[in-house]
């Protein structure tokens, strides 16, 4: 099969396919005008690759699989460097989650910090129409008596 239709199969793209094949991941042959040809075994190969790099490994995480890619991965129990890899994949994760929680939080931080800052301002602002309103009420209702009283 061509390129194409095995980015269809696996929905995946042409350019990750090449990019798997430049990794040593995944083969092809040439037919004579030059197109990559792909055995029927490539679609499996490349839903395993794809499994493996959804569960967070790299492409050089997964070349340590590539004796395995041909069958079905998710029910064959990795090797211990397999399982030596994954393990050092999640604590990087687990790093990158604890680092982005912190971010987050120092960021909901700062907006309830702003929120209520805005929130005394819109106060204050307030108050300070309230003592204007009620400075000019004052000012009119003097202005007023003045001109009742005849002052």
């Amino acid at each position: 099969m061509r390129i194409g239709e095995l980015a269809r199969r696996t929905g995946t793209t042409a350019r990750a396919l090449r990019h798997y094949e430049q990794a040593g991941l995944l083969g092809s042959a040439r037919a004579a005008n030059g197109y990559r040809v792909y055995d029927e075994g490539a679609a499996v190969r490349v839903a395993n690759i794809r499994y493996l790099l959804d569960a967070g490994l790299t492409l050089d995480d997964v070349a340590a699989f590539a004796s395995c890619l041909d069958g079905d991965l998710p029910s064959v129990r990795p090797s211990a460097r397999g399982l030596e890899i994954a393990r050092d994949r999640l604590a990087v994760l687990d790093a990158r989650i604890t680092a982005q929680t912190a971010a987050r939080d120092r960021l909901a931080a700062t907006l309830a910090r702003t929120r209520a800052g805005a929130a005394e301002d819109a106060e204050d602002a307030g108050d300070a129409g309230d003592a204007e309103d009620a400075g000019a009420t004052e000012a009119a209702r003097t202005a007023g008596d003045a001109r009742i009283s005849g002052e």
